[in-house]
């Protein structure tokens, strides 16, 4: 179900298709969205001129966008199951200049799970990164939708887009080969913000894996020139609408952020405050200069397959950060977990300023596997500081990074 505080009439629900949802958690103030709309699987119809092995397209109803009806492209994967047998699924967002990409799902049908890759802004997967061919029957084009600000909220780029995904949900969910209590969202950049969003809209997802995006994105994200040329009171509007930080608060699942200190669009200032707001248990997992992308910069990372089969299929989670703290220059980190921690790092910087621009340094901390608990030395001069604990299967999980130029 997507929440538990506002309660739908049954005559609402008796509408409802397979996934109905009991009750709506709509906080104040009130969601954009229509919830109970969206608990059932939308219509879908057949994509025949796209084809690939072991994967199928489609088109799925999305809103109406200007009036009119729109149909959001995806591809969708099973993986092969015995008779009877259901699977998790993972519902998979593209980030900007991407569209639905067929090795991502494929990726995750080979881990066993089904998975669901949509286009979120009315395009189809023809063309080229960055230019790819819109579909008569699409919805806005991306990305984050500021030249459409004083478009009515429904026309707009971010409602349409995370509908679009939340419908896709719904879809999966309705598959007789997946289990509607085991499915997870995650997505890359734009996808990532997107995935912040959602997992504040959509209570049904048991985790949700934001890939460098992030909230606050008015504060010093890659888009403050947009905010600009927009002016004060329609970045304003925009920001009160469609920044992530205003639906975070209401995500209760379990989520993973995983990101690079240096990431162009989502600094570590701004993925700190946000991964604070939802409510549910977060585990971080931040490398020294991380690559941003698609492929295997954004989609592959083992800690993200790790999390979803530690909560959809039962196996060993990641480490967990218990607790964190400084003496002087001498900081800690206490953890707990089945998988040995092998080594730790301290990685540090003694830059201010932009964060996109800051040099990282990396040092071994020293490891007190009795104790769970890791210890390192601040360097002279250090303003930011975190520790990286690396498990015996390479995962690595992150402390929070403390800013000391800040105090």
């Amino acid at each position: 179900m997507f929440g538990k505080t506002f309660l739908v009439s049954f005559s609402a629900l008796a509408c409802l298709a397979v996934g109905t949802i009991e009750s709506f958690a709509i906080a104040e103030p009130p969601l954009p969205w229509d919830l109970p709309a969206f608990s059932g699987p939308p219509e879908t119809f057949p994509a025949p001129e796209f084809q690939e092995d072991g994967v199928t397209a489609i088109f799925y109803e999305g809103l109406p966008y200007l009036g009119k009806p729109t149909r959001a492209f995806a591809w969708y994967g099973i993986p092969k199951l015995e008779a009877g047998q259901k699977c998790p699924a993972m519902v998979l967002v593209h980030g900007g200049g991407g569209t639905a990409f067929v090795e991502w799902v494929r990726l995750w049908v080979g881990r066993g799970y089904a998975a669901i890759a949509m286009d979120t802004c009315g395009c189809v997967p023809k063309g080229k990164y960055g230019n790819w061919q819109r579909h008569e029957a699409g919805g806005p084009g991306g990305w984050g939708g500021f030249d459409q600000i004083d478009a009515p909220q429904a026309d707009q780029w971010t409602y349409q887009a995370v509908a679009d995904i939340v419908l896709a949900h719904s879809l999966i969910r309705s598959f007789p080969e997946v289990d509607p209590e085991r499915t997870g969202i995650t997505g890359i950049s734009w996808g990532g913000y997107l995935t912040c969003i959602t997992a504040g809209v959509d209570s049904r997802f048991k985790l949700a894996v934001p890939v460098y995006g992030c909230g606050y994105l008015g504060e010093n994200s890659a888009w403050l020139d947009n905010f600009e040329k927009m002016g004060p009171e329609k970045a304003t509007k925009w920001l009160g609408l469609w920044d992530p930080s205003i639906y975070l608060p209401r995500a209760a699942m379990p989520m993973l952020w995983v990101t690079g200190t240096n990431d162009f669009a989502y600094p570590m200032d701004s993925l700190q405050k946000s991964y604070r707001l939802p409510t549910g248990a977060r585990t971080l997992c931040l490398r020294v200069r991380m690559l941003h992308g698609h492929g295997g910069a954004g989609e592959n990372p083992e800690e993200i397959h790790a999390f979803a089969e530690s909560i959809l299929n039962g196996k060993t989670a990641l480490a967990a950060v218990t607790g964190q703290g400084r003496e002087g220059k001498d900081v800690w980190v206490s953890y707990a977990g089945a998988n040995p921690i092998l080594k730790a790092e301290l990685n540090y910087t003694l830059d201010t300023g932009k964060w996109q621009d800051r040099e990282w340094e990396t040092v071994p901390a020293q490891l007190d596997t009795a104790q769970n608990r890791a210890t390192a030395a601040l360097p002279e001069g250090t303003t930011v500081y975190y520790v990286n604990l690396i498990d015996d299967h390479d995962l690595v999980v992150s402390s929070e990074h403390v800013d000391l130029s800040a105090k």
